[in-house]
């Protein structure tokens, strides 16, 4: 009889892409090398990502770096606004301010963001069929890596805002059966050196 072994699903942001987003800059071609050296020492089986480009040329750079791990492209591993919240459910002080910036997203990613989000929790996320633990990658984007993080802290569903993500840093949730999802670490950038750290954060927030 099959039972379930753990998943290991290993999370990173896309490298530094240029301004309008259509590649990597040498800082995120330089980036994405760094963390597939790091990946080098994790039993990984498969690197999905999104369709964008900064996605994908991530992804290829980090599998370059890798021994034949597959690389496999996945709309809901893709850049979309994955909850849309209700006044009532966000903090009252700040809920003008969240709502106001949702709506300055394309309409396509709030309308379809949701869809895309439950699909990425059921094919990401939960223990694996087979006794073997599963260990794997998704290169995206900083709005699904919170999504994840804040299911797999049961945190409420707006709470995917406010969890920022450098480029390329790393995060890893442990999904056991028979126990809570556990984030075993969260935006990790020690494969990175200093001036390559804390790139895709907004200034105040660079620490």
């Amino acid at each position: 009889m099959t039972g379930t072994a753990a998943r290991y699903l290993y999370l990173a942001r896309h490298g530094e892409a240029s301004p309008d987003e259509s590649r990597l800059t040498d800082n995120g071609r330089r980036q994405a090398v760094l963390l597939g050296e790091r990946l080098q020492r994790s039993p990984l089986k498969a690197v999905h990502h999104g369709p964008l480009p900064r996605a994908e040329q991530t992804a290829q750079l980090v599998c370059d770096q890798l021994d034949g791990v597959p690389l496999q492209v996945s709309e809901p591993a893709g850049d979309y606004i994955p909850y849309l919240p209700q006044r009532g459910e966000l903090p009252s002080e700040s809920a003008d301010a969240m709502l106001a910036r949702l709506s300055q997203f394309p309409a396509e990613e709030r309308e379809r963001g949701p869809e895309l989000a439950q699909a990425a929790l059921a094919q990401f996320t939960g223990p694996v069929d087979g006794d073997e633990p599963r260990h794997e990658l998704i290169v995206t984007h900083n709005f699904l890596i919170g999504w994840l993080v804040r299911a797999a802290l049961d945190a409420p569903k707006w709470r995917w805002m406010g969890l920022s993500h450098a480029n390329a840093a790393l995060t890893v949730i442990r999904y056991a059966p028979g126990r809570p999802a556990s984030v075993l670490f969260y935006n990790d950038t020690g494969h990175l050196p200093a001036e390559l750290r804390w790139t895709g954060f907004p200034p105040d927030l660079c620490i």
